[in-house]
C-alpha cells in the first residue's frame, strides 16, 4: 500500500537532505522512507525552485487581471438578464 506524505512533511525532509548534515541513508532510516524517494523529492524541489521564486510577483498581477475579466463578465450577464426580464 502506498503512503501519501503531506507537502509540509516532504519540505521538512527535503530541507534535511539539502543541509547534508546527515547522509541520505541516515535520513532514510530516520524518516522510514526509501533512499530513492528522498533523492526524487530533492530533485523535484531543485527543479521547481526557480519557477516558484520567479513567479511570485507575477501571480498577483495574473489574479488581478482574472478578477477584472470576471467582473466584466458579471456586468455583461446582469445587463443581459435585465434585458431578458423586460422583454
Amino acid at each position: 500500500m502506498r503512503k501519501n506524505y503531506s507537502g509540509k512533511f516532504k519540505t521538512k525532509v527535503v530541507v534535511d537532505v539539502m543541509k547534508e548534515q546527515e547522509t541520505v541513508a541516515e535520513l532514510s532510516s530516520k524518516y522510514e522512507i526509501h533512499r530513492s524517494l528522498l533523492t526524487r523529492w530533492k530533485k523535484e524541489a531543485i527543479e521547481r525552485l526557480p519557477g516558484i521564486l520567479s513567479t511570485t510577483k507575477k501571480k498577483g498581477n495574473d489574479d488581478q487581471k482574472l478578477i477584472e475579466v470576471l467582473y466584466q463578465k458579471i456586468s455583461q450577464l446582469e445587463v443581459e438578464n435585465d434585458w431578458l426580464k423586460k422583454g
